[in-house]
């Protein structure tokens, strides 16, 4: 008999998250942990006890899928492109395998953000869905027809290390990437971009949440450095649609529950979009934090239950 649930893991830079999503979508069991930064036998460690421990909870062995902060690359099977540097080189999929004792599905995070949102969440029904993981690091997946699209290099929708479009002088060459370039999107649009940005300009060292609550209260040092966020997020995005022209665009991370993005950003990308009218939809994701553990669970498709 298929088990009822499968279990998605989302491998994030602060914290490691596991949830049973059973076969209507809905979350049934849900489990975190801190990410032990740095070190990649933790990594897989901790990720094999939340396993064991929503396994235990379901009282049933599922099909396992996992968001990475990054990709596998189809040349060489090892982890590229990850803002946790650690997993960089890494066979991760044969390693989890071995710990796990049964075959798994990886993806890149915002590649299973997407999955999500495209197939019941805020984009449920539209063609074509860019979703965006503003977080730890940026990175962006695209769902055609409620597909993953993949890439031949496995790096579809991978906008955070394009260069910030349009910059200003004050913005050249910009800040340094762990990639090895200046001036990537990702520089300015993650949270410790933001945090950073708002040290740069005199600001006190303060949490990207606690600039977004200071700045809805008025505070107008605060202020000042969300609206820098939301030109940049807004120039970022414009070039996206430029190229891919999506139905939607989904937020996900901790930067997408400022509310105020959803208002302001759509109202300055189209000076720089290529068309007369933008009909592209700006969206928070339909289920919030559990976007990455869903759509890495959908990674294994009802009919392709292991």
């Amino acid at each position: 008999m298929a088990s009822r649930f499968r279990i998605g893991i989302d491998l994030g830079g602060t914290k490691i998250e596991a949830a049973a999503v059973d076969r209507l979508g809905a979350v049934c069991a849900r489990r975190r942990v801190a990410t032990p930064w740095g070190n990649y036998r933790g990594t897989i460690e901790a990720i094999t006890a939340l396993v064991q421990a929503t396994e235990q909870q379901v009282g049933e062995t599922a099909a396992i899928g996992i968001g990475i902060p990054g990709a596998i690359s189809p040349i060489t099977g090892l982890v590229k492109n990850a803002n946790s540097t650690w997993l960089i080189g890494r066979p991760l999929r044969q390693d989890l395998e071995a710990s796990l004792k049964r075959p798994i599905r990886l993806a890149n995070d915002a590649n299973c953000f997407a999955l999500s949102e495209a197939t019941d969440g805020v984009a449920a029904g539209l063609e074509a869905v860019f979703a965006v993981i503003l977080g730890t690091g940026v990175g962006g997946g695209i769902a055609l027809g409620g597909r993953i699209l993949l890439g031949a290099n496995a790096i579809a929708g991978e906008w955070g290390h394009n260069p910030l479009p349009w910059p200003t002088p004050g913005e050249i060459p910009g800040p340094a990437c762990y990639c090895g370039r200046s001036g990537c999107i990702e520089t300015f649009l993650s949270g410790p971009a933001l945090a950073a940005d708002h040290r740069r300009h005199g600001g006190q060292q303060l949490s990207p949440a606690e600039i977004a609550r200071l700045a809805a209260l008025g505070d107008a040092h605060c202020g000042a450095t969300i609206e820098r966020y939301m030109g940049r997020l807004a120039r970022g995005l414009a070039s996206v649609i430029n190229l891919i022209d999506p139905d939607a665009i989904v937020l996900g991370g901790g930067l997408s529950r400022i509310s105020v993005l959803y208002e302001r950003v759509p109202l300055l990308w189209g000076q720089y979009i290529f068309s007369d009218k933008v009909v592209t939809r700006l969206f928070p994701p339909a289920h919030g934090d559990s976007s990455g553990v869903r759509g890495a669970a959908w990674l294994w498709p009802i009919e392709e239950e292991a």
